[in-house]
């Protein structure tokens, strides 16, 4: 069993599907932050945009 549970330790032929994994993982987060962090900040901008066009001048 321990002899199984070295050489489970050190193969190395599912790590790169692991570091792509992870990789993914990580942008997917930083998209999201992203998406979620400026996306209040457009629908502000496009309210202010928006209201500014409806008001009459003067």
């Amino acid at each position: 069993m321990k002899n199984w549970c070295w050489k489970w330790a050190q193969d190395e032929e599912g790590m790169a599907t692991v570091e792509y994994a992870l990789l993914l993982a990580l942008v997917v987060v930083g998209t999201l932050g992203a998406w979620v962090g400026l996306g209040a900040k457009i629908r502000t901008a496009l309210a202010t945009a928006s209201n500014a066009i409806s008001q009459p001048m003067g």
